[in-house]
């Protein structure tokens, strides 16, 4: 049988939030410190800052499916001149399947349907995976920035486009 692989809109927030906090406690001890893992989830993917984004940032949320089960998510912002990717995790056990190139498909197709000619992403600098992941979806890297986010944490990014 062929993996079915879908998308569907998270309208669920507590259980995306939940998603979320599981996916980052996995993915991130190797980069990040507990401790500012547990402030990035608190202000970017906690339930009050997914309603915040989503109320009044322009974002939507959509779950990644395989075979009907939820296995990652996608958040975008509908931004002037671009959609802005900005959350893109697939949970450990469904890496390295394919989901993730069948993702971006989606996300380039969502962002023709709302007539963007580009996407813009920011990737941790030390993030070696994703970002060789990006460069072979063709992402370019067009600026570096560090970011203050308060509490004396920063993000390190890379800030990465597509042109569709």
């Amino acid at each position: 049988m062929k993996d079915n692989i879908q998308f569907t809109k998270a309208n669920n927030i507590n259980e995306l939030a939940q998603m979320a906090d599981e996916i980052w406690h996995e993915y991130w001890p190797c980069l990040l410190s507990d401790e500012q893992i547990n402030y990035m989830i608190d202000k970017f993917q906690s339930e009050h800052a997914i309603k915040e984004q989503v109320s009044n940032e322009n974002y939507v949320y959509f779950y990644i499916l395989l075979n009907g089960k939820k296995t990652g998510y996608i958040g975008m912002s509908k931004k002037e001149n671009y959609l802005f990717l900005s959350k893109f995790y697939v949970e450990k056990d469904f890496r390295h399947k394919g989901i993730g190139t069948k993702s971006f498909e989606f996300v380039k197709e969502f962002a023709r349907t709302n007539n963007y000619n580009k996407i813009r992403l920011t990737v941790n600098k030390y993030n070696k995976n994703t970002i060789n992941a990006y460069n072979k979806w063709g992402f370019k890297t067009v600026n570096s920035v560090v970011t203050d986010i308060g509490s004396g944490f920063v993000m390190d990014d890379f800030i990465m486009e597509y042109t569709i």
